[in-house]
C-alpha cells in the first residue's frame, strides 16, 4: 500500500526525541528518512540499552523505526560536500538543533534554500527564537519545570517532573504536522520553508488553560498530589491488592457516584454542586471514595465502577501494562527484532490511524551506518571515493 508521503526524502540531523521522532512519523507515513549520526554514534543511541553488541536503546529503536542510517563528520570540508549533495536529492531537513550549530553543519535554513530553493528545513529548539533565552539550551524537564506543571504536580513545596518527556514527543508530533502542512503548501506554491516548534512553547500548549486562569482570576493553586483539581471524585485509590485511578467529569457521572456511594447528601451539599466545587472540596469526596475502595479488590472496584458507567482504570506497573488484554488485542505494538536483542521488542505503531492510508511500522532501526555505502552511492559516489572518506574519517 502506497503511503501518503511516498516519495518524500528527510534528512534527519536530529538527536534524542524531538527531531528523529518527528521524522519517524513522516516515515511511518511512507517518506524515506536517512538518519544521519555522528562517527560513534550519537548519544541518543545508547538510552535504555537493549542489545549486548552494540548498546543500542530502546529509545532509538522507537523513534528510529523505518529509517536509514549512515554516519558523517558534517563539519569536515568533505563531509559538508557530502551534505551538499544530499540536501539537492531531498525535500525536508529535520534537525532539532540551535541556530549556531545549525550554521557550522552546514544546514541553516539560508544554506539549504541556496542549495535548493524548495528545500524545507524542520527545527526544535528549547525556548523558540526572539526572547532573552532562544540561545540557551534545554531538554524536556526544563520545560516541564518552566511551564508551570511541575509545580502543580506533585505535593506542595515537592514539585514532580513526568517519568516519560512528554515535552519532547508532543513537540515532535507538531514538527511533524507543521512539516506536513509545509509540504501541503509547496505543492500549492513551489516554496519551501523553515517549520520551527519550541519544547517551552509546546509544554505552555499543554498548560495553558491553567496559565489562563491564573492570569485572570489570580487563584494561586498548589499541588494536590494524585488528586484532581477541576472536579470529583478525581483521584488514586488504595484497594485491598493494588491501586486504581477514578475520575468523574460531569454532573450525570457525579450523581451516578452518589448513588453507588448510597449517599444523597453528595448531592444536596453546594460544596459540591458542580464540578468547579468539588475540585475545590475534592478531598472530602477523596476520603470517602478511599473508604469505598479500601473494602474492596481492584477486580471488585473495576467491575462495580465499569457496571455504572465511571471512568476506572488500574495503577499498571510497566509489566502489567504489557500484559494487558487490550493493549495486545488491539495491535498497538509491533513486535520487532534487532540485532543483538534476545527477545523481539514491542515498538509502538503509529498513534494516529488512516483508515485508506494508514501509517505502518516496515523495518527496524538503522545499526550505526548500516547504509552508509548504499546511500553514498546513491547520491554519485563510486566505490573507491567511499573507501577514501572512510579512510579519512568523514564517514
Amino acid at each position: 500500500m502506497a503511503g501518503v508521503l511516498d516519495g518524500i526524502r528527510v534528512l534527519d540531523f536530529g538527536r534524542y526525541i524531538a527531531g528523529p521522532w518527528c521524522a519517524a512519523l513522516l516515515g511511518d507515513f511512507g517518506a524515506e528518512v536517512i538518519r544521519i549520526e555522528r562517527i560513534g554514534g550519537g548519544e541518543d543511541r545508547f538510552v535504555l540499552p537493549l542489545s549486548e553488541t552494540d548498546d543500542s536503546g530502546a529509545m532509538f529503536l522507537q523513534v528510529n523505526r523505518n529509517k536509514r542510517g549512515m554516519t558523517l563528520d558534517p563539519v569536515s570540508e568533505k563531509g559538508r560536500a557530502v551534505v551538499r549533495r544530499l540536501v539537492e536529492t531531498a525535500d525536508v531537513v529535520v534537525a532539532n538543533l540551535p541556530e549556531a550549530a545549525l550554521k557550522q553543519l552546514g544546514i541553516d535554513y539560508a544554506t539549504l534554500s541556496a542549495i535548493k530553493p524548495d528545500i524545507i528545513l524542520t527545527t526544535a529548539t528549547a525556548f523558540g527564537y526572539g526572547g532573552p533565552y532562544e540561545r540557551k539550551v534545554g531538554f524536556d524537564t526544563v520545560a516541564q519545570a518552566m511551564c508551570g506543571i511541575m509545580y502543580l504536580s506533585g505535593h506542595p513545596g515537592e514539585p514532580m517532573k513526568s517519568f516519560s518527556p512528554w515535552v519532547d514527543y508532543s513537540t515532535a508530533t507538531l514538527a511533524a504536522f507543521g512539516t506536513a502542512m509545509a509540504l501541503m503548501n509547496r505543492d500549492k506554491t513551489g516554496e519551501g520553508q523553515e517549520v520551527q516548534g519550541a519544547l517551552l512553547a509546546s509544554a505552555l500548549t499543554v498548560t495553558n488553560a491553567a496559565l489562563m486562569e491564573q492570569a485572570v482570576k489570580k487563584v494561586n493553586r498548589v499541588a494536590t498530589g494524585n488528586r484532581g483539581q477541576l472536579s470529583a471524585p478525581s483521584d488514586v485509590f488504595q484497594t485491598k491488592d493494588g491501586s486504581v485511578l477514578v475520575i468523574t467529569v460531569g454532573q450525570p457521572m457525579f450523581n451516578r457516584w452518589a448513588t453507588l456511594m448510597g449517599e444523597e447528601h453528595w448531592l444536596t451539599d453546594h460544596r459540591f454542586k458542580d464540578d468547579d466545587a468539588r475540585g475545590w472540596n475534592g478531598e472530602a469526596i477523596s476520603e470517602r471514595m478511599q473508604a469505598w475502595c479500601a473494602e474492596r479488590t481492584t477486580a471488585e472496584v473495576m467491575d462495580v465502577l465499569e457496571k455504572a458507567r465511571l471512568p476506572v482504570a488500574p495503577v499498571y506497573s510497566p509489566q502489567q501494562t504489557l500484559e494487558d488484554p487490550h493493549v495486545r488485542a488491539a495491535g498497538f505494538y509491533e513486535a520487532m527484532d534487532y540485532p543483538g536483542v534476545n527477545v523481539p521488542a514491542p515498538v509502538v505503531r503509529t498513534p494516529v490511524t488512516m483508515k485508506k492510508t494508514p501509517g505502518t511500522v516496515r523495518h527496524r532501526a538503522p545499526q550505526l551506518g548500516e547504509h552508509t555505502e548504499a546511500i553514498l552511492g546513491e547520491i554519485g559516489y563510486s566505490a573507491g571515493e567511499i573507501a577514501a572518506l572512510r579512510e579519512e574519517g568523514v564517514i
